[in-house]
């Protein structure tokens, strides 16, 4: 099974403890950072790895999951 590389809003709404309006606002800003940078984003999903560096400064603390 291949492990999934991204977070979807709904995930990030549910880690986060906000509506998936605002997720998709956090996602949207991180995207841009990730595009000014040169990378390709996917509209509505974040990497995990560059989420869990900005959100949680790098690592995903245990009993948090998507």
């Amino acid at each position: 099974m291949i492990e999934k590389l991204y977070y979807t809003a709904s995930e990030v709404a549910k880690m986060v403890g906000v509506g998936r309006t605002t997720s998709y606002s956090l996602i949207k800003k991180m995207n841009n950072e990730l595009e000014k940078a040169g990378f390709i984003v996917v509209d509505g999903k974040i990497p995990k790895e560059y989420f869990d560096a900005k959100y949680y400064g790098g690592s995903h603390p245990e009993g948090v999951s998507a």
